[in-house]
């Protein structure tokens, strides 16, 4: 990969990403984060009150997925040096990457296997809470252990809950919400994956299939959703309670990092990468780790090259306004989680003054880069989640924190966000590898 950073004006820009060339696009319009937490529309105490429901719903989660019961009920993920891959990187740009190099292991997620099992299980729980201290049968005070009794299964089974979704979302919404009791319907677009389908269907979820993409199978369940009694629609293109979930991490990425002895000042600045669909997880993390660490974090934002719907959005300042397919793009990738046309009203929004930036990558590289993690470090992640992990060797956001730190960029710690991938069918993820290793013989 190489620097593609050469456009001049919007228009070059535009017709780069109509071209399908991988490309960086720099945030002109990131400002000082003092200058923006007083006016942001979500308050950051509502970022607490999310995680006090999380720690409130512990003993159940704990109850019904023994699988938290390491952590307490808590769905958490560890964070991990993965200096070999670090040293693959550095081999394939010829060139050094200063600092230290992290994976945020979010595939290793408890219960859904992805990031999604922050914001989709949360924003279910809040929703079970909710209506069960709004009926009497629960208040805060209570062991939420007794959520898994069979009586609430058979309150929950009054209502309904949809969603539309690429596939991780609809793993972390339809297994919660059914362990819960609630029905529930996930939408599929044409990019989720047969084995997502089929795991769904196993918890006992109905999923309903579509032709089209992502933005069409969240209309529809908006749609269908609103037409029922009882129905909950999760909407993935507006909603504040996935937001909040997601942004949660940074609370917990905090206590991790110290735990780790890893200091983020500013002499020592914390770099994360994450990959981007609609937008929700990515700006989410953003905004929880800009509350934590203000402007001694960066956070650069990964596409796939026929998806670059929040590069769009934010560039042109449409945001969701204006979608790839209104540049000729086909919005069809390997990537599925990221196979978004249009990107989210309120994600772009909420970060279009805090991300510093997005690049762009093609599928061919996110299958190497998953044979070269799959090799070095032995971690196993799916297609989607290897676009954060081109950014600590891009030459443009490496001159971008030059010109930001100089000397002191030797103490950087870079964050790789994994987005999902243990879920995945072994047959399915051998695929994967083989693939992307045959990608890089060809390479030479």
């Amino acid at each position: 990969m190489s620097s593609e950073n050469t456009y001049r004006s919007k228009e070059e820009l535009i017709e780069q990403l109509r071209n399908k060339k991988e490309t960086f696009w720099s945030n002109e319009t990131l400002k000082p984060y003092h200058t923006l937490n007083k006016n942001l529309p979500i308050p950051t105490k509502d970022l607490h009150e999310a995680e006090m429901l999380l720690q409130r719903f512990a003993p159940y989660l704990a109850k019904v997925f023994p699988e938290t019961n390491k952590m307490n009920g808590i769905i958490e993920s560890p964070i991990r040096g993965i200096p070999s891959m670090k040293q693959e990187l550095e081999k394939r740009s010829q060139q050094s990457i200063p600092g230290k190099l992290y994976l945020k292991c979010d595939h290793d997620l408890p219960i859904a296997g992805s990031i999604k099992a922050r914001g989709g299980i949360y924003e279910v729980l809040k929703y079970a809470e909710g209506l069960a201290i709004k009926h009497g049968k629960l208040t805060e005070d209570d062991d939420y252990s007794k959520l898994a009794n069979p009586e609430f299964k058979q309150f929950f089974s009054n209502f309904s809950i949809a969603v539309g979704s690429t596939g991780n979302l609809a793993l972390s919404i339809g297994i919660m919400s059914a362990v819960l009791g609630f029905q529930v319907t996930v939408h599929m677009s044409v990019d989720a994956k047969e084995w997502k389908k089929e795991l769904l269907r196993d918890k006992g979820v109905v999923v309903v299939e579509h032709d089209k993409d992502f933005s069409f199978a969240v209309n529809e369940g908006r749609r269908q959703c609103q037409e029922q009694r009882n129905c909950y629609f999760v909407d993935d293109e507006n909603s504040k309670d996935l937001f909040l979930g997601y942004a949660v991490a940074a609370l917990r990425l905090h206590e991790q990092l110290k735990q780790e002895n890893i200091t983020v000042d500013a002499d020592h600045p914390l770099v994360v990468y994450l990959p981007c669909g609609v937008g929700g997880g990515p700006a989410g993390i953003t905004y929880g780790l800009k509350y934590v660490f203000g402007d001694h974090v960066h956070c650069y934002f990964a596409e796939p090259t026929s998806s670059p719907c929040m590069t769009l959005g934010l560039a042109t300042g449409k945001h969701e306004d204006i979608a790839v397919q209104d540049i000729g793009l086909d919005n069809k990738t390997e990537a599925d989680g990221l196979a978004v046309g249009r990107p989210s009203a309120l994600a772009g929004r909420l970060v279009e003054n805090m991300v510093n930036g997005i690049y762009t990558i093609n599928d061919e590289n996110l299958y190497k880069l998953l044979a070269l993690l799959h090799e070095s470090e032995g971690i196993s992640l799916e297609p989607s989640a290897l676009a954060g992990m081109y950014g600590p060797s891009s030459i443009d956001i490496q001159q971008q924190l030059n010109r930001m730190y100089g000397s002191r960029l030797s103490h950087t710690t870079h964050l790789v966000w994994a987005t999902g991938g243990s879920l995945v069918p072994k047959d399915i993820m051998e695929g994967f590898v083989s693939k992307g290793t045959s990608f890089l013989r060809k390479e030479g």
